[in-house]
């Protein structure tokens, strides 16, 4: 939705009625649907069946409607591949609880239960018994008409192909992938591994040929995907569906293989056989070339699940992983232990001492099956045995039980390492940190010895063809298992350093900054390097920098590259809190940290230095104190009164933040934050009620502010603001209290002598304004302010950071529109989750759309989370709170006069 990527943008709910008013007022000739995944499909089908394409003369570019219901509709789908003599997994569909049961006795039990037209595999599950699929079906059909009820074909391989075909019947296949987990597992929650590891060669190519034999009876154009179940004992196999869309899968097979699938396929739906598409990547193939890969790239998902109290840890076919990492490297082992430091990075590896042995969990997967399967190898399991609890392939197991063996004969040998040893630990994917935690030694002294030795990592590049010809592409991965460089090192870029994996609190906003930090460079003229290794960001993309590291954001890594690139400096605060961490040991190794110096960042970051900073300048904050133990801490809190607020250093989204109201609920939650960070102890502060929360993003140079945006949260101080609804510019702030503001982030910017981008929250209670913390770094709000007040503050904060002269700029009263943003959350999917809203962050994703005034804004944005305005009755549940049910009075009156129950 930034401005320059498309010649006009609509904020506005993806329903029929709004779409219908911009056809009408724009008067479109084409029309695409499948670049939007499940969501604009959904609404292009109801447009269709409206007629208003019809009506107003549209045509549907790409795959036909007609295919697209068809491949939708699991009925039709299973008569029209069985027409073409394949068969689908043996399933019926229906529309009622009794109608479900009936088709359970017929087809027999286990049996998977999912609703139609949905995403992400919402409202499914596995049932064993009637019982439990009584109550899945009462799940589901509230979701939609129409319930699937399939043969349950557990512990077989899942395997997936990528397809493209243009308009003259020209098909090639794009990539394959396979899944680590077998069948009964959401692929969105699979690990997966690209090209397939354990298919024979006939079992790849009879795949492939019924892949494109299927998309041509289809008569799909563009692009498509394909997902089978294979028996493991014999060569049966079941189509299971078929996606006529750009997937989830498809993001990573264009990243996994550097051929650019959505390009393409854009290219293909205005009619452009295959043979004339240049592959943009490579610039030499065409798009005719069928990618052949000399490397292995491996998917892991990450679930955010401990952010929810009392939530089902397991996981299944119904999908509740909030991002997903990849990596690249030259052997399974490589690649499997990188992306798993991908996905955590408090996490150094394959490590069996992360999770206890425990059976039930290998045979019910839950999030953190993979360390459970580590631990089991190092208790001396027979891949036989764990073949039987998990139904992994036999493969995937060697090559983990082959990890788990190096760790032992390191830690036997003990810490004097020889070049031999340390090739081979890297060669297998170990980290220095892990090698060290092996050996009892540290990871810098690790380093230093590699170093001495010589054993350093080689780049190289994906190139589309396995080095069969030349071909140059900006698709960059590091290994040990090379004997050259890929690439020469000029040494005069700049390195910017992305977002990682998303997770809950960090997500897209991230990115946004990272990719207009990128654009800002290029515009100046400067050759950029990215790190980042999340395949579902703008920023991996091939286009949007000169060279793109898929690697881990680490200090290892990064210090790595630094060193070969010998760049002109790294660029840190445009990834939000992950690159902030590391910020401090890339400074003690002498690297070149451009905009704010690293040294402030950690005053910042570190709340006792950060507090006895603001105390210092006189700026008000709520009362705090640094404690170790339990004794002190209950006096303290017993001296300012309940309720008070836990909270440790260097955390993004509130991770273990918690309000205590009395000496119990202080004792769970410090047991809880000392967990986090034992090198760093808990802050304590005074928890402030009914409190208005307001949110300032800002750029500024060598300490003096350039331009600053203002926001004010709806709700009430205590929700993060990463959950709370959104306003600029500001609409209930006097004027003095606006020049308040302006001062103390005046004085902040000063203190902290930024360069660069800053972020403030405050709390403002009877016109008192207390700060409660401040962030070196890009916000979650920066994308939000940039588009409503029309300025952009990212390609200012650029600038500065390289040390161009900026003029100041007054937006802060924005130009006449209103914005707002609101959270979208997922408890629908997590059972058992609390919906109350808190000091930690919940929500998912995010939503904005302008008005006139706030109500208007307000509206729209409501609608397109998916909310529906009451119609007859509401249902009001008041919390057991007195002083919540007097505030909430003259609103029950204002509903009742409107002729609600």
């Amino acid at each position: 939705t930034s401005k320059g990527l498309a010649d006009k943008v609509y904020f506005l709910p993806l329903t029929r009625d709004y779409v219908e008013q911009v056809i009408k007022a724009e008067r479109p000739n084409g029309v695409l649907l499948t670049f939007g995944g499940q969501t604009a499909l959904n609404c292009g089908v109801e447009l269709e069946r409206a007629g208003i394409f019809k009506k107003y003369n549209v045509k549907i570019l790409g795959t036909p409607i007609k295919s697209i219901i068809e491949t939708e509709d699991r009925k039709i789908f299973a008569e029209r591949v069985s027409e073409i003599g394949e068969k689908v997994a043996p399933s019926e569909a229906v529309y009622s609880v009794q109608e479900a049961l009936q088709a359970a006795d017929r087809l027999g039990y286990p049996v998977m239960a999912r609703a139609a037209f949905s995403l992400g595999g919402l409202g499914s599950g596995f049932a064993n018994n009637k019982e439990e699929l009584i109550s899945l079906a009462q799940q589901a059909l509230p979701h939609s008409h129409q319930l699937i009820i399939d043969k349950s074909l557990k512990g077989w391989k899942e395997v997936e192909y990528e397809v493209v075909r243009d308009a003259y019947d020209n098909c090639i296949t794009v990539c394959n992938m396979e899944n680590l987990d077998p069948l009964g597992i959401h692929t969105g929650e699979s690990i997966v591994v690209a090209p397939s590891q354990t298919l024979s060669n006939r079992e790849y190519n009879l795949l492939r040929t019924t892949a494109i034999n299927v998309i041509r009876h289809f008569g799909v154009v563009g692009e498509c995907n394909i997902q089978y179940a294979l028996n493991p004992l014999s060569e049966e196999y079941y189509i299971i569906e078929v996606n006529a869309r750009l997937s989830r899968s498809s993001a990573l097979a264009s990243k996994a293989t550097g051929y650019p699938l959505a390009y393409v396929a854009a290219k293909l739906s205005l009619g452009i056989p295959l043979p004339d598409i240049k592959n943009s990547v490579t610039g030499v193939t065409t798009a005719c070339f069928e990618p052949s890969l000399d490397y292995c790239v491996v998917k892991i998902p990450r679930w955010d699940l401990a952010k929810f109290t009392r939530v089902s840890k397991n996981i299944g076919s119904s999908m509740k992983s909030v991002g997903e990492v990849m990596a690249i490297g030259r052997n399974f082992e490589e690649a499997f232990q990188k992306a798993l430091r991908m996905v955590d990075e408090t996490v150094d590896g394959f490590d069996p001492y992360v999770k206890q042995v425990n059976d039930n969990e290998l045979i019910q997967p839950t999030d953190k099956r993979t360390f459970v399967v580590a631990a089991a190898l190092k208790e001396n399991y027979s891949i036989e045995k764990l073949y039987d609890l998990t139904k992994i392939d036999h493969w995937f197991l060697h090559k983990m039980k082959n990890i788990i063996d190096y760790l032992t004969l390191l830690e036997k040998h003990g810490n004097n390492l020889t070049y031999e040893l340390l090739l081979k630990a890297k060669q297998l994917g170990f980290s220095d940190k892990q090698i060290a935690a092996a050996i009892k030694s540290t990871d810098l002294a690790v380093r230093r010895h590699r170093e001495q030795v010589d054993v350093t990592p080689f780049v190289k590049q994906i190139d589309t063809v396995a080095g069969e010809w030349p071909a140059t592409t900006n698709y960059l991965y590091i290994t040990y298992n090379a004997t050259s460089h890929d690439i020469e090192f000029p040494g005069d870029f700049t390195m910017v350093v992305g977002s990682g994996v998303y997770r809950i609190g960090s997500s897209v906003e991230f990115d946004w900054c990272a990719v207009g930090c990128l654009r800002e460079l290029r515009k100046l003229g400067k050759p950029t390097i990215m790190i980042n290794y999340n395949p579902e960001t703008v920023s991996t993309d091939y286009d949007m920098c000169d060279r793109l590291y898929f690697e881990e954001i680490s200090f290892e890594v990064v210090m790595d590259i630094y060193q070969l690139e010998n760049p002109e400096g790294i660029i840190l605060s445009m990834g939000g809190q992950l690159p902030n961490n590391i910020a401090m040991d890339l400074h003690r190794q002498q690297a070149r940290v451009l905009g704010t110096s690293p040294e402030f960042i950690d005053s910042a970051e570190n709340r006792f230095k950060f507090s006895r900073m603001l105390d210092r300048k006189g700026i008000l904050q709520p009362r705090w104190k640094e404690l170790t133990n339990l004794q002190l801490a209950i006096e303290f809190c017993e001296e300012v009164g309940y309720p008070c607020l836990v909270r440790p250093s260097y955390v993004l989204s509130g991770a273990a933040m918690n309000v205590a109201y009395s000496n119990q609920d202080l004792e769970t939650y410090l047991n809880a934050a000392s967990e986090v960070s034992k090198e760093h102890p808990v802050v304590i502060s005074k928890f402030l009620t009914e409190a208005k929360e307001i949110d300032v993003d800002a750029v500024a140079a060598d300490g003096e502010i350039l331009c600053m945006a203002v926001c004010e949260h709806v709700e009430n101080a205590g929700v993060h603001s990463g959950d709370a609804t959104l306003v600029t510019p500001p609409q209930d702030i006097n004027a003095e209290t606006l020049v308040k503001i302006k001062e103390i982030a005046r004085d902040l910017a000063a203190l902290l002598d930024v360069t660069g981008p800053f972020n403030m929250q405050l709390i403002a209670k009877n016109n008192e304004l207390k700060v409660i913390e401040c962030n070196v770094r890009v916000s979650r709000s920066f994308p939000f302010v940039s588009k409503t007040l029309n300025h952009d503050f990212v390609a200012m904060a650029t600038r500065v950071i390289i040390g161009l002269p900026v003029e100041p700029v007054d937006v802060l009263h924005g130009c006449g529109k209103v914005g707002v943003k609101v959270p979208q959350f997922s408890f629908s999917r997590l059972a058992g989750a609390d919906v109350q809203l808190g000091v930690e962050m919940a929500s998912t994703g995010e939503v904005a759309c302008f008005g006139d005034n706030r109500y208007e804004a307000y509206l729209k944005a409501m609608m397109s989370t998916g909310f529906q305005v009451p119609k007859k009755a509401i249902l009001l549940s008041i919390g057991s709170f007195k002083v919540h049910k007097v505030e909430l009075l003259p609103s029950i009156r204002d509903l009742a006069k409107m002729g609600y129950k």
